[in-house]
Formats: C-alpha cells, sequence, structure tokens
C-alpha cells in the first residue's frame, strides 16, 4: 500500500466570509498541491474541504499521514464522530451537528484509506503547515467571488 503524507490547511477572511484550502500530498519525492476557494463559508468548512479534497486525490487505497492545524478536525474525526452518528448527528447538547455534510463526506473516505491524523501548530514554522498556508490563501484569493 502507497504511504502518502498530507498537509491540509483552511483559511477565511471573516468567519464567516470568504475562504480557502490548501492540501499538499507527498509520495515519496513527488509532490502535489491542491487549493481551491468558496465566496461565503466558515474557517471549519474550510478546514473539513481541506481534509476531504486531499482524500478525495488519492486514486486507490493508501496508508495517510494528514496533518492539521484544526483541532477541531483532527478531534472531530478521531473523538466525536461516533457519538454524533450514534445519537443520529446531535451533538451533548442534543443540537444538530455543524457541517454534517462535510463530516459525512469525510467519514467517507477515511474509510478507503488507513489515515492516521496529527495535529501541528498553525503558524509555528512546520514546513508543511506552511506550504498548505499558503495554498488555502492562495484559494481564497482566487476562489469564486474573489
Amino acid at each position: 500500500m502507497k504511504q502518502v503524507v498530507a498537509y491540509t490547511d483552511g483559511a477565511c477572511r471573516g468567519n464567516p466570509g470568504p475562504g480557502g484550502w490548501g492540501v499538499v500530498l507527498r509520495f515519496g519525492a513527488k509532490e502535489k498541491e491542491l487549493w481551491g476557494g468558496e465566496r461565503a463559508t466558515t474557517n471549519n468548512r474550510m478546514e473539513l474541504t481541506a481534509a476531504i479534497e486531499a482524500l478525495k486525490a488519492l486514486r486507490e487505497t493508501c496508508e495517510v499521514r494528514l496533518y492539521t492545524d484544526s483541532t477541531y478536525v483532527r478531534n472531530g474525526i478521531t473523538e466525536w464522530l461516533p457519538t454524533w452518528v450514534r445519537r443520529g448527528w446531535r451533538t451533548s447538547n442534543r443540537k444538530a451537528v455543524a457541517n454534517q455534510d462535510l463530516w459525512e463526506k469525510l467519514a467517507e473516505l477515511t474509510k478507503m484509506h488507513e489515515v492516521e491524523w496529527h495535529w501541528v501548530k498553525g503558524h509555528a514554522g512546520h514546513p508543511g503547515n506552511e506550504h498548505a498556508d499558503l495554498l488555502a490563501n492562495r484559494g481564497l484569493e482566487e476562489g469564486p467571488g474573489a
């Protein structure tokens, strides 16, 4: 099974506001950059979209080490998701889970791969995270309505 390293990040100007997402995929010596944006979104939606787009870009089942600076994404997929599903997509306060559409997509994509989720501190000089951040901001600038 191929081993891929993915760095993902989301950006938003205002929250909500225009946003962007960025992905750096590394397989051996190969590197692929992905980015995109939305006119009206939130930072959390862009963080989730980055992780989704990273996994969607893989054409076969892979071992993926995915790095994100979003505790929302990492904790959501590794800790909170099973409870949300069991409760019918409700939080402990019985409110609807925010971004359910994206969580469902991400959960489905993770079934296709062996994903290790890693958190890195954002804007702290981590090269992969900084690269993904640049791409997310590119997506914000070039995205729809930019």
